[in-house]
């Protein structure tokens, strides 16, 4: 059966083959074989065994394992178990990396375990909403989010907020009866409620009809797989750096070991000297430093309230360009608050309501007694617009439970978007009043008198209308939400008609708003700062949208606002026109929204999106990085989103870019340390090989130097602190290459410094006639020099500018790694597992002047270039 609106009550009744008893309890095992759980699939994800097993597919990697095999031919079986570590390593640092991301994810989804109330053999019971089944009898009231979709058999004034399928702010107000209509969209299924969404008033009793993949939520969840996941910008210029990183390493090896040969060196020996030259070219440990650099990252924007899906999408965030951000509860505080008073002609602000006011305070009084909000303890229940009226009456001491208990109410109207109108029925001091709330404009044409700051009551005259009217507008313009009050006395004992909605007393007006964020305004401007353009998306309406924006700097003064009509009229080419000067767009569909990223897109820019409903997914996934939120969001937006924050706010996204730019810039300082050094030993090799020289580093040397005392220094850039300018920094280009003419200079350069002092310590010890004593002497003045260049590659300015304490992590990782290499180098036990040779006191000290003379240079250069 399908179109369920369309169907009666009995006939789904028969269909499902149930009662208003509910479901017979003997019938579920064989309804849930047949209907299975009320649960979202989600994707199968790998095992870790698959995780560990796709680390090996770098083509880096690749090349390890052929020097390892060619290492174990030649009888190095020490170097063989060196690299094959080294390559176990690195896998293990990723599978641990993706699995701990994969455990963030599941405790969110615990965070919220929806429960449902149900009829079952005749009796009412809770149950996990998971073992719902089609047929169940399911009773919901205000504050529940519906648990599937289901048909309404009976409705007491309900509300329901279906922002998290359509998009729409305002609640929907729902019916029990038939709709004949065919074709119906969800927001137009009125007599129907969804997985999902979240009563925000009234109560109902239901009857399910679709769980799990079946209901809408499921169905925009299947249509999830059909959008990829976008490629970050790290991601795309590492594997186009390993790509040209590889085809170098194998040319050079290929010239290496043919220049062996014919200069008559046996294959073996001609393969050992091409096997160390790949070692020398390969950072080994580049993969693993990456990894680990963007894990400290993950750890350090846990901490400021994001948390991290997709490790490289920490470094996307640096180069985010544009940020579309929904309004509600990310830039606003997602709560209505109450922020004038409009009585007797004076406008009152929220703040400053006198106790002692009769019509103040009356108009308080009126705003609670016709509502049905509460407040207890911090627990919030109700429609988020009666629950600002609840705040306020709390703030000066006017408790709804103790008002409502002493000014009994009789009877009721309830809303309908008809009449735009409540009214409640309450006994005060003896008598009964009828008091309404509504659309100003409505109420305002059925006042015929107005109360007085004394509390006396005259007829309404042409000048009351006019500044009733003038304070709406300008309310409105204001882009608050504006609600009116009347009241008028009632017959004691009588039916409440709604003919009875006239002739009022008209008490005021009270206008609301759901205030921004106090940080948003900072956040926002530091976006500006960055070079990043902030563009507001919402569902509300375009007058309210525009002024919230420009109260926070979002929109100025020449920008665009559209709404979701006018973006519909657009073609993708009059979009892409027009997108760089858009600022807000409001009362827009899931649809637009992937509109809009593409167009930012298609324009070179990184954008990221953010999103809490199950319509925002499909924008979440097309997006450069997807942000979903953590409070409000759906678990099928957090499942799309590459971060999700914790606190739904704005501000948090500006953290992660200052974040996401400074680690991109350790990144770039780590893999300039590690390129230079492994420069400064490919030339030390090539030149060996060129001028007929022993093989000058045994693959082990450089494997030590790669992995042990490199890593170190490497991790160490990666945790340099932000110089404080990060925001000062415009967004980089998408396409921009990793390593730049500037970064490739300076490697060559730092490089060949390196180089120069190494083949100069090997000739110290070689002329002596011991080629033992020379390659000790070059591989310990290349290990040094190295860990001296740590310092250099900390950022651009000296040491002296830095500040060597600053980065504690540079100094101990030098300390450490230096302690390795004398330790080879001393103690006698490793001298044959590393080949090296004994040094006397004079070879120390030649090897560490050695190898602090490139470093000396480096940073006077920096200090000339950069700190005057």
């Amino acid at each position: 059966m399908r179109e369920f609106y369309s169907k009666s009550k009995d006939e789904i009744m028969g269909y499902f083959d149930t009662s208003e008893q509910g479901l017979k309890v003997k019938d579920l095992e064989k309804l849930r074989e047949e209907y299975g759980s009320n649960e979202l699939n989600s994707k199968e994800k790998k095992g870790a065994f698959i995780v560990f097993l796709e680390q090996f597919k770098d083509f880096l990697v690749i090349i390890l394992l052929v020097a390892a095999a060619i290492s174990f031919i030649s009888g190095n079986k020490e170097s063989t178990i060196v690299i094959l570590a080294v390559i176990t390593m690195n896998a293990i640092l990723g599978t641990v990396q993706h699995m701990k991301a994969e455990k963030s994810l599941e405790s969110l989804k615990k965070m919220s375990s929806p429960k449902a109330k149900v009829i079952r053999d005749g009796q009412k019971q809770e149950i996990d909403s998971s073992e719902l089944l089609p047929g169940d009898i399911v009773l919901i009231e205000a504050g529940d989010v519906v648990p599937s979709d289901a048909r309404i058999l009976e409705s007491y004034s309900l509300m329901v907020n279906e922002s998290s399928l359509t998009g729409e702010s305002e609640s929907v107000e729902k019916i029990s009866e038939v709709l004949d209509e065919g074709n119906l969209t969800v927001g137009d299924q009125k007599n129907m409620v969804f997985s999902g969404s979240l009563v925000t008033y009234g109560r109902a009793k239901l009857v399910v009809t679709s769980i799990g993949m079946k209901t809408e939520l499921g169905k925009i969840a299947a249509l999830l797989d059909e959008t990829e996941d976008a490629t970050t910008p790290l991601q795309k210029s590492l594997e186009k750096f390993g790509h040209k990183l590889s085809i170098a390493i194998i040319v050079l090896c290929i010239v290496v070991f043919f220049m062996s040969i014919a200069r008559g060196i046996n294959i073996l020996d001609s393969l050992m000297f091409a096997v160390a030259l790949a070692v020398a070219a390969i950072p080994e440990a580049l993969g693993s430093i990456v990894t680990i650099v963007l894990a400290i990252g993950t750890q350090k924007m846990a901490k400021e309230n994001a948390i991290i899906k997709k490790l490289h999408s920490v470094e996307s965030l640096g180069c985010v360009s544009v940020i579309c951000s929904d309004k509600t509860g990310t830039l606003t505080q997602n709560k209505m608050t109450v922020k004038n008073l409009f009585v007797d002609g004076k406008v009152v602000d929220a703040e400053s309501i006198k106790i002692d006011s009769k019509i103040e305070m009356g108009l308080l009084r009126a705003a609670i007694l016709c509502s049905d909000a509460v407040n207890v303890n911090g627990q919030e229940i109700g429609d988020p617009t009666e629950i600002a009226l609840v705040n306020i009456g709390h703030k000066y001491n006017m408790i709804e439970t103790e008002v409502r208990k002493e000014y009994l109410r009789l009877k009721e109207l309830p809303f309908d978007s008809d009449r735009k109108m409540m009214s409640t029925l309450n006994r005060i001091e003896e008598r009964d009043y009828l008091i309404t709330k509504g659309a100003p404009d409505i109420i305002i044409d059925k006042a015929k008198y107005i109360l007085r700051e004394d509390g006396e009551i005259e007829l309404v005259e042409t000048k009351d209308i006019e500044d009733i009217k003038r304070a709406n507008v300008k309310f409105a313009e204001s882009g608050l939400r504006v609600l009116a009050f009347g009241m008028k006395e009632i017959g004691v004992d009588r039916e409440l008609e709604f003919e009875d909605e006239n002739e009022f007393i008209f008490i005021g007006l009270i206008s609301m708003i759901d205030p921004p964020r106090e940080e948003s305004k900072v956040a926002v401007q530091n976006c500006i700062r960055a070079g990043i353009k902030p563009v507001m998306i919402t569902g509300d309406y375009k007058v309210t949208a525009k002024a919230i924006a420009k109260e926070i700097g979002i929109y100025k003064d020449g920008d665009e606002t559209l709404n979701g009509a006018e973006v519909e009229q657009m073609t993708d080419e009059e979009l892409l026109q027009h997108v760089e000067r858009i600022s807000v767009y409001a009362r827009v569909s899931p649809e637009h929204k992937i509109r809009i990223v593409s167009a930012w897109q298609k324009l070179g820019k990184i954008c990221a999106m953010t999103g809490d409903g199950v319509n925002d997914a499909p924008a979440l996934k097309k997006a450069d990085v997807g942000i979903a939120m953590g409070i409000t969001g759906t678990e099928v937006s957090k499942d799309a989103a590459s971060m999700i924050l914790t606190d739904d706010n704005f501000s948090t996204i500006v953290k992660s870019v200052v974040t996401g730019r400074n680690l991109y810039a350790n990144i770039k300082n780590s893999i300039r340390f590690l390129l230079s050094g492994n420069t400064a030993g490919i030339l030390a090799v090539f030149y060996a090989s060129l001028m007929g020289l022993p093989v000058i580093f045994a693959p082990v040397h450089l494997l030590f130097i790669n992995l042990l005392t490199d890593s170190l220094p490497a991790i160490a850039i990666g945790m340099e602190p932000s110089q404080g300018n990060v925001l000062d920094e415009k967004p980089r280009e998408a396409g921009a290459p990793l390593l730049d003419k500037q970064l490739s200079s300076r490697i060559l350069m730092e490089g060949a410094l390196i180089a120069i002092v190494t083949m100069i310590a090997f000739y110290l010890g070689f002329v002596k006639g011991d080629a033992g004593l020379g390659s000790t002497m070059a591989f310990s003045t290349l290990c040094l020099g190295r860990l001296f260049h740590g310092f250099n590659c900390r950022g651009n300015g000296s040491i002296l500018r830095l500040g060597l304490t600053k980065n504690m992590f540079s100094v101990y990782a030098f300390l450490l790694g230096t302690a390795f290499l004398y330790s080879v180098l001393i103690i006698p036990a490793f001298h044959d597992m590393f080949a090296v040779s004994d040094l006397t006191l004079m070879n120390f000290l030649e090897m560490t002047v050695l190898a602090f003379v490139p470093t000396l240079i480096i940073q006077i250069l920096k200090f000339i270039k950069y700190d005057r």
